[in-house]
């Protein structure tokens, strides 16, 4: 079969590799579509992805969906032939942070695509790849592979907005427009969010923010002095989500959540020290959550795509085939043309 091996920094081949057998509990899913996900992007363009380094080939991919091509033993709830999305998260069910209910932040977990551990966690952008019964969600059999891919970006947002506790009837400040800070404004709007502004550097992912569901956004560079402007006092948001992973996303959310309020960092900050004007946690008494992936969200994720309550239709804004992988991950890169790419089998 062929699969997107990333063997080095810039160095991304698609390569043959074995097909894989289905093991007890598992099936075979021939790819249906992936998402380009911004880990896949580090990955490729710096050899890791914050402090997971590339230390063997990798084969990148975690947001996906395809078809289930064949099964194995005790298998019981799939049959050949059935779309799903797939969970890429396989919690160990048995560390502490699993024994305690949260599962996202499992000490041994498998996640698809992945150099967190060694030998890594091979990806699933691949002509077929294992999933675990349990990790596979059925969609209609119409149901655009795209869309159901979206289902893992969407469990991000949903466990954030989890972390920030209730925001029907308040107002949410989204700091960054990518694909993750778009969805939570979609997430906060389905939630009753009363006002959502986002922030972001350029237009283009303003404009797709403001489909999905901001009410109002800043950019800061055309801008500069709006989250100033708006802070003018102690703040005028109630909860802020950090999405952009910048220090100044940070910096912002600081400034413009009000006396009481809740921030939850979303994006991944950069490695080691960084610079934030903390004494607003104090002076504010702000309450400051991170947020990482996701657990039961995931199923609910699936149910709003496939209900239709979710329509994450305004971020897929390009398609390709492995043929044209180098491309894929070129444009997925350039945030004025792209927001969600999809990669296929050729």
């Amino acid at each position: 079969m062929k699969a997107c091996l990333l063997r080095s920094a810039r160095d991304l081949q698609l390569s043959e590799l074995p097909d894989p057998e289905p093991g007890p509990g598992q099936v075979v899913v021939r790819l249906g579509a992936g998402g380009i996900c911004g880990s896949d992007l580090h990955y490729y363009a710096n050899g890791g992805n914050g402090d997971f380094l590339l230390r063997e080939p990798l084969v990148l991919g975690h947001e996906v969906a395809g078809e289930v091509a064949a099964v194995g033993r005790e298998v019981r709830s799939l049959k050949v032939g059935e779309r799903v999305a797939v969970n890429p998260n396989h919690p160990c069910g048995q560390c502490r942070p699993c024994l305690a209910g949260r599962r996202n932040l499992c000490q041994n977990v498998v996640f698809y695509g992945s150099a967190a551990r060694f030998p890594h966690v091979q990806g699933a952008f691949a002509d077929f790849f294992l999933a675990n019964e349990e990790n596979c969600f059925v969609v209609p059999e119409d149901f655009p592979y795209r869309v159901a891919a979206c289902a893992e970006p969407l469990a991000v947002a949903l466990h954030a907005l989890e972390q920030a506790g209730s925001v029907d009837g308040k107002s949410v400040f989204v700091a960054g427009s990518g694909p993750i800070g778009v969805l939570l404004c979609a997430a906060a709007r389905l939630a009753g969010a009363s006002r959502i502004c986002t922030s972001d550097l350029l237009d283009e992912p303003l404009a797709i923010a403001r489909s999905m569901g901001a009410t109002e956004s800043i950019n800061v560079t055309d801008q500069p002095g709006r989250i100033e402007e708006l802070a003018h006092g102690r703040g005028v948001f109630e909860v802020a989500l950090e999405a952009s992973g910048h220090p100044s996303g940070l910096e912002a959310a600081l400034a413009l959540v009000e006396p009481g309020g809740s921030i939850v960092q979303v994006g991944n900050l950069p490695r080691g020290k960084i610079a934030a004007p903390l004494g607003k946690l104090v002076a504010k008494e702000i309450r400051l959550a991170g947020s990482f992936r996701f657990d039961g969200e995931y199923a609910r994720a699936v149910d709003l795509l496939k209900t239709g309550r979710m329509d994450v239709t305004p971020m897929l804004t390009h398609e390709f085939t492995f043929a044209d992988l180098v491309p894929a991950f070129a444009t997925a890169a350039n945030k004025r043309v792209a927001m969600k790419v999809s990669l296929r089998p050729s």
